[in-house]
């Protein structure tokens, strides 16, 4: 069962989130964080699949705060539109689109009566690094390809909690001379790299690619269960 809800933040900011329910009792709950296309079939999709496995799933619209109700394809128009929103949000004065994701973490944690993990991509998966570093009440992250993560102002940060981070090996926006300087820079996170390009989780996109997809899915299941439960 899934539905759309509103989350408050503690600034009195309110955004909309997917929300998708266990068909059981949930064993945690995982806040979803949107690629720079919004919380559109994929994001949702990709909710419903830890719904599947067990856990609440939270979906935020981490676009909000500069425009709401973005649902965008992957076409070069959508990336560029989703480009300046993502831009529009990260000027935004801190904690900025933070307090949105705390309010998922908070959220999350309420209904699902259990531990939360995050889970991000691409934008999302930048996000995720910042929360797992920043927000409160987070027992794992996930960052997918997290673009900027490992510049060195982000990899300077240090996780509050487990952290789990995959890479693309031909990601055109991450270099993996960065990957192996965030590794190095961050000998507790697990850091896992697939023969991929940018995106590959997304069955979308050009760029999906399922084995890595796959495999990426089983360790981050794996990595959900061992630390959210």
């Amino acid at each position: 069962m899934a539905e759309w809800t509103d989350l408050h933040a503690a600034d009195g900011h309110t955004c909309t989130a997917y929300v998708a329910q266990p068909t059981g009792p949930a064993r945690g709950a995982v806040v979803v964080l949107q690629e720079i296309f919004g919380v559109n079939s994929h994001i949702r999709s990709v909710a419903d699949g830890y719904a599947a496995a067990g856990y609440l799933a939270v979906a935020p619209s981490t676009f909000a705060r500069v425009q709401t109700g973005v649902e965008l394809g992957y076409t070069e128009a959508d990336m560029q539109t989703g480009f300046g929103l993502k831009t529009a949000v990260e000027a935004l004065p801190a904690p900025g689109v933070l307090a949105d994701i705390q309010a998922a973490i908070d959220h999350a944690a309420r209904v699902g009566g259990g531990k939360v993990g995050i889970v991000g991509y691409c934008w999302g998966g930048l996000l995720t690094w910042r929360s797992a570093c920043l927000l409160e009440g987070l027992s794992a992250a996930v960052p997918y390809y997290g673009g900027g993560m490992t510049l060195e102002a982000e990899a300077a940060r240090s996780p509050r909690c487990p952290v789990l981070a995959h890479f693309a090996e031909q990601d055109q926006w991450i270099p993996m001379d960065t990957v192996a300087a965030f590794r190095d820079r961050q000998p507790g996170v697990e850091v896992h790299t697939y023969p991929a390009h940018h995106g590959f989780n997304c069955d979308q996109r050009a760029s999906h690619h399922a084995p890595s997809a796959q495999l990426a899915r089983e360790r981050t299941l794996a990595f959900l269960a061992l630390h959210v439960g």
